[in-house]
């Protein structure tokens, strides 16, 4: 008992070391209703924040401890167009032609209260349809692949 006792203790102690030793996310939106394209009833848009703000958390878990990117989504334009169904559900379709994601970003990566790096960022996919996609059952799938591509490229500064 103490043994399994000991190894949960230790297991927990380094989940938190794990935690502590990565970077964090501040995620913001500019006016929704001003936006491009982003769900027209407020749950719907409230379950789309929340799953970008994950997703930056999750992206900004790759930078050193300490560090803090702060994302300010000035614009949205999801993957697809959107078509009303019904009163309660709309119907997002994915047709590959002019319908690709696309977002503009503001964004800084700060530690300790110092701006490290920061910048305006317009990013687009018009080959979401083309490429593969680990996200491919997720909602905002295409659009998470599309950040994961901006992450590395403009905030982790790597080639591929």
């Amino acid at each position: 008992m103490k043994t399994m006792l000991r190894a949960a203790g230790l297991t927990a102690l380094l989940l938190t070391a794990g935690l502590a030793s990565a970077g964090t996310a501040t995620v913001t939106y500019g006016p929704l209703d001003k936006m491009t394209d982003v769900p027209r009833f407020a749950s719907d848009r409230e379950g789309m924040e929340a799953h970008f703000r994950e997703h930056m958390g999750k992206l900004a878990e790759q930078l050193p401890a300490g560090q803090v990117l702060k994302v300010e989504f000035v614009d949205i334009d999801l993957a697809g167009d959107q078509f009303p169904r019904v009163a309660i559900q709309d119907v997002r379709v994915l047709k590959g032609r002019a319908d690709w994601p696309r977002m503009e970003l503001r964004w800084s990566v700060e530690q300790d209260g110092t701006v490290v790096s920061s910048g305006t960022s317009k990013v687009a996919d018009p080959n979401y349809l083309m490429s593969s996609n680990r996200y491919n059952n997720e909602m905002y799938g295409y659009e998470k692949e599309m950040l994961d591509d901006w992450f590395r490229k403009e905030v982790l500064k790597k080639k591929r």
